[in-house]
């Protein structure tokens, strides 16, 4: 669900110049399922699916398949628009150090919308 996001997110010069200033591990939870995304000077450098055991993140987000699902549509349902939305659904947990996710939120929740479903494909 999330392999290509190294791929879009270092495609867009313009994202990664803004999230310049961000370094951080992201563990992103899809069900039972775990991905670590390590994200360094704005660039995705590591996109690694689990099991992990111990990993090491700075900050977790946590939902369950059908909701990232949702979230990850070309055009999204009401409720899904937002990890803000989803959290407040309490659909999304957020665990962990916050301060870089809330400090650098425009950024991170533009990494996520580039895992978007293109409309047509």
């Amino acid at each position: 669900m999330f392999e290509r996001l190294a791929e879009r997110v270092n495609a867009d010069d313009a994202l990664v110049r803004r999230g310049r200033y961000v370094s951080a591990t992201m563990l992103l939870g899809c069900g039972e399922e775990e991905t670590l995304v390590r994200i360094d000077r704005g660039a995705v450098t590591e996109v690694g699916r689990g099991p992990l055991l111990m990993a090491d993140f700075t900050f977790a987000l946590r939902a369950p398949r059908e909701a990232w699902e949702k979230f990850l549509a070309a055009r999204p349902p009401p409720g899904f628009t937002d990890i803000f939305a989803l959290q407040r659904k309490k659909l999304l947990r957020m665990e962990g150090d916050l301060h870089p996710l809330m400090a650098n939120l425009l950024y991170f929740k533009d990494v996520l919308a580039k895992l978007r479903r293109r409309e047509g494909a």
